[in-house]
């Protein structure tokens, strides 16, 4: 073992020793950013850096499933993505359905998909379905997988989901206009029923949500890691839980 491959398992050991995860974030949002750049600096395609982005999604919930995280939300195709080149955008969607199969394959998770399935080609949605399927009562982590997903067309389905079901209840939109509150929204999210986000984090640098769970991070923690995401390492989420420890204790005071 290389000197710094030692200390840096000493420093992991370290911080984790110090956490208290008792009060450590149950949902967790992940934006799963940097792909391509680290394919570029490292000499890759960018269908491998995405390949390395995908490999690392299992590392994370091995990490996750060490603490009381009990729901994960990755970002990993946006609605913006869908309008890439199709030499682009055909091997991610792939790469994404590989990565898919192999959460559903594991047996640990539950896999649920948030994001509209209809933007979707035929094959991801099947795929994204039969995930969702095979995974039903499977008593490990939530793993939301947001494909083909956008904050602000999240919040557009919910109001035409809410809207359709008091259509059909003969609510009149005078009715509804007195009732509506956030509650009722919230029943027509994608995530409805879960918790909301108690940390996203984001890496590659970038310092933004992008549209990520625009509703549901309204109170969440935020966490900006430098690293690429295929680089992203278990130190790196042992600091961004540190980091979410910290701010609850001073919100405690």
């Amino acid at each position: 073992m290389k000197l710094r491959d030692l200390v840096y398992r000493l420093y992991a050991h370290r911080v984790e020793g110090r956490l208290d995860l008792s009060q450590g974030p149950k949902h967790i949002g992940v934006i799963l950013d940097g792909n391509r750049r680290w394919a570029k600096a490292s000499g890759g395609t960018t269908e491998q850096g995405h390949k390395a982005g995908a490999s690392k999604i299992q590392e994370l919930l091995g990490w996750c499933s060490e603490t009381n995280v009990e729901v994960v939300t990755l970002w990993l195709l946006s609605t913006d993505n869908l309008d890439r080149p199709e030499r682009e955008l055909v091997p991610l969607l792939g790469i994404i359905e590989d990565a898919v199969r192999d959460l559903a394959a594991d047996g640990r998770w539950q896999v649920h998909h948030v994001g509209t399935l209809d933007l979707l080609p035929g094959g991801t949605q099947l795929v994204l379905k039969e995930a969702e399927q095979a995974t039903v009562g499977n008593k490990g982590i939530l793993v939301n997988v947001a494909v083909g997903y956008g904050g602000r067309q999240e919040i557009a389905d919910a109001v035409r989901s809410l809207l359709h079901d008091h259509a059909a209840r003969g609510t009149s939109y005078d009715e509804l206009a007195e009732i509506v509150d956030i509650d009722m929204i919230s029943s027509h999210l994608y995530t409805r029923g879960q918790p909301d986000p108690d940390l996203v984090i984001r890496t590659s640098g970038e310092q933004r949500l992008s549209g990520f769970m625009l509703w549901q991070s309204a109170h969440s923690e935020y966490y900006f890691c430098d690293v690429f995401w295929p680089a992203f390492r278990k130190v790196d989420f042992l600091r961004a839980l540190r980091d979410h420890a910290a701010r609850h204790r001073r919100y405690g005071v």
